[in-house]
């Protein structure tokens, strides 16, 4: 996504004779700790889905004793 400062810089000069725009607030972009906090819920999704497989299997295994 194109910064919105440097986008409207290129229209500004573009066309000197129109007057120039109101300055354009910079976003506060989340992407670094966006980022992190994907990764870190991939993981305890990693993890919960294994510990949950190994259950199943567990019980598998326990089930199979008995017969």
């Amino acid at each position: 996504m194109a910064d919105p400062t440097t986008a409207t810089a290129a229209t500004a000069a573009a066309s000197p004779a129109t007057a120039p725009a109101a300055p354009v607030a910079k976003t506060v972009d989340a992407g670094k700790w966006a980022n992190r906090r994907v990764g870190i819920r991939l993981v305890i999704y990693t993890v919960a889905t294994h510990a949950f497989a190994g259950f199943i299997l567990l019980l598998f295994e326990l089930g199979n004793r008995n017969k």
